[in-house]
């Protein structure tokens, strides 16, 4: 098989797994992050508020590089705390293209905060908003012949309303989140033959950390998020990263997916992540992703960069750095 080949192949499994899905296939639909720890907002409405500043981040990913048609993503998130910060309201405005595919959407989120503790809060959001799907699926070449499969033959244009939920609870040294975005099963396409189908599906995260002293420059930070989508094997992040001087924070995780029933369970990326606090108010983040699965020889590596901006108001202040 020469490589020019393997690079149509991949890129053509790679449009199967993201757009299409089926009774066999089953895949991860949603955004993927490294940085999910600094992207809260992201996954769960509930977190809106919870660093008592207006908060803004923007983060571009482009997943796979090299690879024709890998997933590329933008996301830029707002979110700050009202009535004496017994509220959060936030939004998030995101791009995610896989090829022919692509969607464009925006959530508003809401987030009741209550008080717990004299540093512990319990945050219970909701979101909702819509996205506009496209797959243009009339590009796709699937036989070297030219003939037209029938779940190929036109392309698809949809506006699909959802709404999510999320719990969040959180201090100065840890926090604990449940959220599932996205709950409405959406159909993709009319396309359906037996086992195969093609839906939004509804996936479910659960992340944790926590920060401790080493010593008095030395903070060391571990994470982990749970990933569930309906009808696959779990997928799991193991992060820890080491924060220097509340300036510098250098990190590490590694990712473990399995993108259909039947396939055991992989190492899919090692992730290096460099976190710089500028300002008080300015935040740069970096990772990247050593491909460890089969699309190693096409596509070594993925890359993230983020930047948020925090505002202070009123009696408010920023804390350098913000861990969580």
């Amino acid at each position: 098989m020469s490589k020019q080949f393997s690079i149509k192949h991949w890129a053509f499994v790679l449009l199967l797994i993201l757009g299409i899905g089926s009774g066999q296939v089953r895949a991860q639909q949603d955004k993927m992050f490294s940085q999910y720890m600094f992207n809260m907002m992201a996954l769960n409405p509930a977190y809106a508020g919870s660093r008592d500043v207006l908060s803004m981040s923007a983060l571009y990913r482009n997943q796979w590089a090299g690879l024709p048609g890998a997933p590329q993503t933008a996301t830029f998130t707002a979110d700050m705390p009202l009535n004496n910060e017994r509220i959060g309201v936030g939004v998030q405005l995101y791009t995610d293209r896989a090829g022919e595919f692509q969607e464009t959407g925006g959530f508003a989120s809401y987030a009741f905060r209550i008080k717990i503790g004299a540093k512990t809060t319990l945050a219970l959001g909701l979101q909702g908003g819509a996205s506009s799907y496209q797959a243009n699926l009339a590009n796709v070449r699937t036989s070297p012949d030219g003939a037209v499969d029938p779940s190929f033959a036109s392309n698809i244009s949809k506006i699909l309303p959802n709404f999510g939920t999320g719990i969040y609870l959180s201090n100065d040294r840890a926090y604990l989140s449940l959220s599932a975005p996205r709950l409405i099963k959406n159909k993709l396409s009319e396309y359906n033959v037996g086992d195969y189908r093609s839906v939004q599906a509804r996936q479910g995260y659960l992340a944790a950390g926590f920060v401790v002293g080493i010593s008095p420059v030395v903070k060391m930070k571990p994470s982990m998020l749970i990933k569930y989508a309906e009808g696959a094997p779990l997928g799991f992040d193991a992060n820890i990263n080491f924060w220097f001087a509340d300036r510098i924070a250098l990190g590490a995780s590694i990712r473990r997916n399995q993108f259909s029933s039947w396939s055991k369970y992989t190492t899919d990326a090692i992730v290096g992540m460099l976190e710089v606090q500028l300002t008080d108010q300015f935040r740069f983040g970096y990772a990247y992703d050593h491909t460890m699965s089969q699309l190693q020889s096409v596509a070594p590596s993925s890359h993230e960069i983020m930047i948020r901006y925090e505002l202070g108001f009123g009696k408010n202040r920023i804390l350098t750095p913000r861990y969580f």
